[in-house]
């Protein structure tokens, strides 16, 4: 099931997305010019491992660096590959300018960092040993999901739904979308938790952990919604321009 089309509509430019989805992309070609001996470094000092907060003198000196809690926040903009790159920064476009217009430019920057902190957090309280490296904006736009669906939960989603060869189209209510989205981040971070082991992969508590945030963070920021005319019918009915920037 893949988001194709948010039908929320927004007044404002969403400056925050733009530069955040630059950020990312500048940092990935930065990193895709890398040797392999320094993307390793830079993924040591930049990426988030666990281990290095509480393993201590087990960890090789190059990773002892427990004073050092930046890459809680800076792992969040670091990815793995394009595919990784290209499925963040999709989601992040689609869902986020709607939740900057309602929170504001500077609220939402705050409010994706914070996300983005909350979420490398429960990555590692659910998996402290990990020596693995941690790395991609999901947990920050979990954040901006789950705001979105405390926001808008019956607005529609236009997603994807591939069945063999046929391409099916449906229109969800974002609460759908999003619940079943947060069910399978949350199963399959328990069935991670039972299976035990340190093997890498996608760190499935982050996505909990920052989708929760986002939920608990939003009526904390929100601006009045009687800021904001009502909307005309047909600017949320499928098939009519999503966004109108006035």
């Amino acid at each position: 099931m893949f988001p194709l089309k948010s039908t929320v509509p927004t007044r404002h430019q969403p400056f925050v997305v733009w530069g955040l989805i630059t950020a990312n992309t500048l940092v990935f070609l930065i990193q895709a010019g890398m040797s392999e001996s320094e993307l390793a470094a830079f993924l040591s000092r930049f990426a988030l491992i666990p281990a290095r907060y509480f393993a201590g003198e087990a960890l090789a000196p190059s990773l002892r660096a427990p004073n050092s809690y930046w890459p809680l926040l800076t792992n969040a903009f670091l990815h793995g590959g394009w595919l990784h790159l290209i499925l963040n920064m999709w989601t992040l476009w689609l869902f986020g300018p709607a939740v900057e217009d309602r929170l504001g430019s500077i609220r939402f920057l705050l409010f994706y960092l914070a996300c983005g902190v909350l979420a490398s957090l429960t990555y590692v309280y659910f998996d402290p040993a990990s020596m693995v490296p941690a790395l991609g904006a999901s947990g920050a736009i979990a954040g901006v999901l789950g705001s979105y669906t405390v926001m808008f939960p019956w607005s529609h989603v236009v997603v994807l739904v591939p069945v063999l060869f046929l391409p099916l189209f449906f229109a969800l209510p974002a609460i759908v979308f999003t619940g079943l989205w947060f069910l399978v981040q949350l199963l399959s971070g328990t069935a991670q938790l039972f299976a035990g082991g340190d093997e890498g992969g996608i760190a499935w508590w982050a996505h909990v952990g920052g989708f929760l945030a986002g939920m608990v963070l939003t009526p904390l920021l929100r601006r009045a919604p009687d800021i904001y005319r009502d909307y005309a019918g047909d600017e949320i009915v499928l098939g009519f321009r999503p966004r109108s920037w006035r």
